[in-house]
């Protein structure tokens, strides 16, 4: 018997004044207090803020694709 997963994505956009590892670590972390079998990522975008000619803050926008539970 063969097992078929089947995954839904979610995008989001995690923040982080210190690190770009961190804002994506951010948003897997929000996503996990509603979602369960989280299962990868894709980072699709990467931005951030600049103030006074250095980073202030980092923006990166990912695909979270999840595992739907079979009934």
């Amino acid at each position: 018997m063969s097992h078929h997963h089947t995954y839904k994505k979610l995008e989001m956009v995690g923040t982080s004044p210190n690190s770009i590892e961190e804002a994506i670590q951010n948003a897997i972390t929000e996503i996990a207090n509603s979602v369960n079998n989280l299962d990868w990522f894709e980072v699709t975008e990467t931005r951030g803020h600049i103030i006074n000619n250095k980073v202030a803050h980092y923006q990166v926008t990912l695909k979270i694709g999840f595992r739907i539970e079979n009934s």
